[in-house]
């Protein structure tokens, strides 16, 4: 599984910024994240994650890249997603391509903080 760049590409349009809050500590929300993203060894997908900053990178395809930022409070973790358009070349074909994927994002996000709080808290 190769490593997904740190840094977003000099060209990219942030589709979403989704954000929601666990009553859990920072670095088990990392670790029920990574559980459920990190992609098998055989995988073509781009990942990064990063425990020491509680940051995964997910990136797929040639347009689709997701980042999640785990930011700890007194009270638990914000979570923070956001899915980006990375493609480089003919943006707007990604946008097209990518289209479902973006409307599910709001949904699947609430779905996944859901299944989250019922784990870990």
């Amino acid at each position: 599984m190769p490593e997904a760049p740190r840094s977003r590409p000099a060209s990219f349009v942030v589709l979403h910024t989704l954000r929601g809050h666990l009553r859990a500590r920072p670095a088990i929300v990392f670790a029920a994240l990574d559980t459920r993203f990190r992609p098998s060894a055989s995988s073509r997908s781009l990942y990064l994650a990063d425990p020491s900053a509680f940051f995964i990178v997910s990136q797929g395809g040639r347009w689709y890249r997701a980042e999640y930022r785990i930011i700890p409070d007194e009270h638990g973790s914000h979570v923070e997603h956001q899915m980006l358009n990375v493609a480089q070349t003919a943006r707007s074909l990604g946008r097209f391509t990518g289209r479902k994927v973006a409307a599910d994002a709001p949904l699947a996000f609430q779905t996944l903080l859901r299944q989250l709080r019922f784990e870990l808290e």
